[in-house]
């Protein structure tokens, strides 16, 4: 099960800055959430408490009846797309794709298939012999999604910075997280400053303000699972 539960989640900072404060949410399995709110709201302290890249001052995260609070961040079945697409520009796209894989040591045949169909979902199949240093920075973006989506991950965290600020990838993102999620029933997080992109990706929106809970709005009809 990807369901997600934070309970009474806080974050507090060595100087007494209160990020996030006493945050209780339950995230259903394959939900889209956004978490909604300006610069400082704690909406990205969040996704990197979730992600093991913060720790916790207090609360606890589960992931199903797992409690990730003490599994380090390679440990746990996330995947984490932040401001860096962190590629190798000496290895192809299909060497990028494929180095989680490799690294848990999965068969050459597996990896093979997840990441040419990977690359098909993504419409970046023809780019697997080419360098990263190449290509677009919108294939990049797809690159970098789908070297997550091979690994097959329960939860997706994205913070809103991934696309860079460009509003052309900002909008290709968007439409591949909502196929992603719809496909492949992956969990999804999504921070963002704008109402425009939580409407447009039509999850269950989390507002926030001052690291709290100010409103929760329910995705549309036709996204309620």
């Amino acid at each position: 099960m990807s369901s997600l539960t934070l309970h009474n989640l806080t974050k507090t900072y060595p100087n007494g800055y209160h990020s996030v404060k006493n945050i209780s949410l339950e995230i259903k399995d394959g939900e889209l959430i956004v978490l909604q709110g300006p610069s400082g709201c704690g909406k990205s302290t969040i996704l990197r408490m979730i992600g093991g890249l913060e720790d916790i001052t207090s609360g606890d995260i589960y992931l199903g009846n797992t409690l990730l609070n003490d599994v380090s961040p390679c440990d746990r079945p996330l995947a984490m797309l932040f401001q860096n697409y962190a590629m190798y520009p000496h290895l192809n796209v299909y060497e990028n794709m494929s180095l989680g894989l490799k690294l848990r040591n999965m068969p050459r045949s597996i990896i093979d298939s997840r990441v040419k169909s990977t690359a098909d979902f993504l419409d970046i199949g023809k780019l697997l012999d080419k360098k990263n240093r190449s290509v677009s920075e919108t294939d990049k973006q797809k690159i970098a999604l789908g070297r997550a989506i091979v690994c097959k991950p329960k939860v997706m965290l994205v913070d809103e910075d991934f696309a860079h600020g460009n509003s052309h990838l900002r909008r290709e993102l968007l439409h591949y997280l909502q196929k992603i999620n719809q496909d492949y029933h992956t969990t999804i997080l999504y921070a963002t400053r704008t109402p425009e992109e939580s409407r447009d990706l039509g999850g269950r929106t989390i507002i926030l303000k001052n690291g709290e809970i100010d409103e929760i709005i329910p995705a549309p009809s036709h996204m309620a699972r």
